[in-house]
């Protein structure tokens, strides 16, 4: 079996406030998303919500089910997003081929039986960002290119927030059941993500940095607007971000970072903004 797995509980505000460091980067910190010829995720009990990655470099890789899905093959309940961060490769979805580039997307709807993730070449191997949820309701398996994502220009370079948002497997892009994921590129200069911050009570989601220089890092802001805490990430990290938390980041560098979410429904600007006068 090449799929490596982990079970969070979710805990509570009160709860996350009483953590030091080290515990803190274990309920939300995942550290490995990629690791050779290997699936990694993390099952989270926030929305059973799924994240992590698969990256084949000498073999082609199946997304075969985990214990707690209980379920005949992982798609039987769940949809998935896929975001290639690394070289060309391709995902085979109940015999259809779909070629994935750099920072291209693909959705899988619920039903599909066999995913099987591959590399074009050993040497640059692929690297599939996976995100999956629950679903209850079954939609078409689609490739989004970043030419076919809605684009959105935020912030300013004197605000240190100048950042280009690509939302690629959203409902106003295509039909999924309650996933959404998208990208985000921070302009040079910018290093602040998601500032002013906000929560959804509605939703949980989950960060993953990569784009971060060699000797760089971000340091990633959550916790309830008044009682803020924050975990150091490295490049080709994730962190989950529960529905009670704000998420918001600063880098020594400027980077890149994929947000997926799920939860109660499919609107993204349902936020409940926080003024930055307000974090404590």
């Amino acid at each position: 079996m090449n799929v490596n797995y982990e079970s969070r509980y979710a805990i509570g505000p009160n709860e996350a406030n009483a953590l030091d460091t080290a515990a803190l980067r274990a309920n939300f910190l995942i550290e490995t998303v990629f690791a050779d010829d290997a699936v990694q995720l993390v099952y989270s009990h926030y929305d059973r919500y799924i994240a992590g990655g698969a990256k084949p470099v000498s073999k082609p890789l199946p997304l075969e089910t985990i214990d707690p899905l209980k379920a005949a093959y992982f798609l039987e309940r769940r949809e998935l997003g896929v975001i290639n961060v690394g070289g060309a490769g391709k995902v085979t979805v109940d015999g259809e081929l779909y070629e994935l580039g750099f920072k291209e997307a693909l959705y899988i709807g619920k039903g599909n039986k066999e995913v099987v993730f591959s590399s074009n070449d050993a040497s640059t191997p692929a690297k599939f960002y996976l995100n999956s949820a629950p679903a209850h309701q079954a939609f078409p398996t689609k490739k989004v290119t970043k030419a076919e994502a809605e684009i959105v220009e935020l912030g300013s370079l004197e605000t240190a927030n100048h950042r280009t948002i690509n939302k690629l497997l959203v409902n106003s892009v295509i039909e999924t059941c309650q996933l959404q994921m998208g990208m985000t590129e921070l302009k040079t200069g910018s290093v602040w993500n998601t500032m002013p911050a906000h929560t959804h009570d509605r939703r949980m989601e989950v960060y993953f940095y990569f784009e971060v220089p060699e000797g760089q890092a971000v340091s990633h802001f959550m916790g309830q607007p008044d009682e803020t805490r924050h975990i150091w990430m490295h490049n080709e990290q994730a962190v989950i971000s529960p529905p009670w938390s704000i998420h918001a980041g600063a880098g020594t560098s400027n980077y890149t970072f994929i947000w997926g979410m799920a939860g109660e429904n499919l609107d993204y600007d349902d936020m409940d903004k926080r003024a930055i006068a307000d974090l404590k």
